[in-house]
């Protein structure tokens, strides 16, 4: 599915961040994601860590997320999920880990919050790395360290736990196979 005709209802577009880009206001509901994209995103990019877009109105940023590459890998601790994991690969092609893409952070406006524009940011991440003619490297899974008041938002998407070790943390491991999409 195509989002542009979401995006253009919402009267927002989505901008790679970049150095000379102007960052909109901002404020969810999380000083911590607030901070990263207004003191952090730069640096981020300028170290080559992760790469951040915008979703801009002409006034604001409507909602954001940061990507970087990273890689799912076997828990030896955790042997049943990473049988259940393997299982979605051929024989041939099964390793001790995976390429995957990171949701560093994601985080919408206050102003725009339960609109379904986080679930519309993970379809596009999806669209993007489903569709081999945008893929500039090979990614089977989308990984993210879910704060405890998201888990319920990366279930409702689709994603599932790596581990139980982190069931008490802060943030949890969670997945999504792109194939199982």
């Amino acid at each position: 599915m195509n989002y542009i005709k979401s995006l253009s209802n919402l009267n927002a577009r989505i901008v790679r961040l970049s150095n000379d880009t102007e960052i909109k206001p901002f404020e969810s509901n999380d000083e911590d994601l607030n901070g990263f994209l207004l003191n952090d995103a730069k640096d981020y990019l300028k170290s080559l860590l992760s790469v951040t877009y915008t979703l801009q109105s002409d006034t604001e940023t409507v909602a954001y997320y940061c990507l970087s590459n990273d890689r799912l890998s076997q828990n030896i601790d955790e042997k049943s999920i990473w049988n259940k994991i393997n299982r979605l690969i051929s024989n041939k092609k099964r390793r001790k880990s995976y390429p995957a893409v990171k949701i560093g952070r994601l985080a919408v406006s206050k102003k725009y919050a339960k609109m379904g524009i986080g679930t519309m940011i993970i379809n596009i991440i999806k669209e993007l790395y489903e569709n081999a003619s945008l893929q500039h490297a090979g990614c089977r899974f989308i990984i993210v360290d879910a704060y405890k008041n998201a888990l319920y938002f990366y279930e409702k998407n689709g994603f599932k736990y790596l581990t139980e070790n982190d069931k008490n943390d802060n943030t949890r491991i969670m997945y999504l196979d792109l194939k199982a999409c």
